[in-house]
């Protein structure tokens, strides 16, 4: 089953890694979810949650003895499900140990379910692993206003917020602390039944970013953009390339690039 090329990936050291497959829909966010739609197409039930057969990926080793996945890459963890979900509780630990294995490489997943964060953690978790990154994902005012509280108040080292889909203007400017936030990151929706994203929306999430001195980056503008009041309809090989045209992604360290 093939899913969408995530819109991060840049070098052949970055990697989709599913090792569990199907969700349940949490919140507005989910409606449209790609997972449900490419599931629903080949006649699957993406409710139903299965372990894939590339659960053991990141330890997987050559025939030499060296890893699969090279040292330094960036593994994209769980874009066909959450990675707290509550039906995975059960192969969680495993993955947890196969990440403190894999000290050289980094591994990021986003949540909706950042308030299961604390009892999803193993033991030995403490402040974070350093080679985590968890971005807790929000699609509207409600949902920040719910979930970043206690994303900022839960044991992370590394910290993204994700705004996608991005579903209307956000304020952010509560929740930016730029010794907790490491990054914004804004997306439409993509999807035949895409709902709409206005540029205003992230230009106002840019401007929240930058007065923070938090890293921004416009990843993707979903399949229906509006700018200026015009609706554009952007197919989905194209939204990355569009969201990097408008030229928004910052970083303090260097300023726009």
């Amino acid at each position: 089953m093939r899913y969408p090329k995530l819109p991060f990936f840049d070098t052949p050291l970055e990697i989709a890694y599913n090792p569990w497959h199907g969700c349940v829909r949490v919140s507005e966010g989910c409606r449209n979810c790609y997972v449900f739609a490419i599931d629903s197409i080949a006649g699957k039930n993406a409710k139903e949650l299965h372990k894939t057969r590339n659960f053991h990926l990141p330890i997987a080793k050559r025939h030499n003895g060296s890893y699969k996945i090279p040292s330094h890459s960036k593994i994209w963890l769980c874009f066909s499900s959450d990675f707290l979900l509550e039906s995975a509780d059960k192969w969680r630990d495993s993955v947890w140990r196969m990440i403190a294995e894999r000290k050289d490489c980094t591994f990021i997943f986003f949540t909706k379910r950042i308030a299961r964060f604390r009892e999803c953690i193993p033991s030995d978790w403490g402040r974070g692993y350093p080679n985590v990154i968890v971005g807790c994902s929000v699609e509207s005012q409600k949902e920040a206003n719910a979930r970043l509280p206690l994303f900022l108040e839960s044991p992370i080292l590394m910290r993204w917020i994700i705004c996608a889909p991005l579903l209307e203007i956000i304020d952010l400017t509560p929740f930016l602390d730029s010794s907790k936030i490491a990054e914004i990151s804004v997306g439409g929706e993509s999807g035949l039944n895409a709902r709409v994203c206005d540029f205003a929306w992230v230009v106002s999430l840019q401007q929240q970013a930058k007065l923070a001195g938090i890293k921004f980056c416009f990843h993707q503008t979903g399949a229906n953009f509006i700018k200026d009041s015009k609706l554009y309809r952007i197919p989905k090989k194209l939204q990355r390339i569009q969201a990097q045209k408008a030229n928004l992604d910052w970083n303090p360290r260097f300023g726009l690039f």
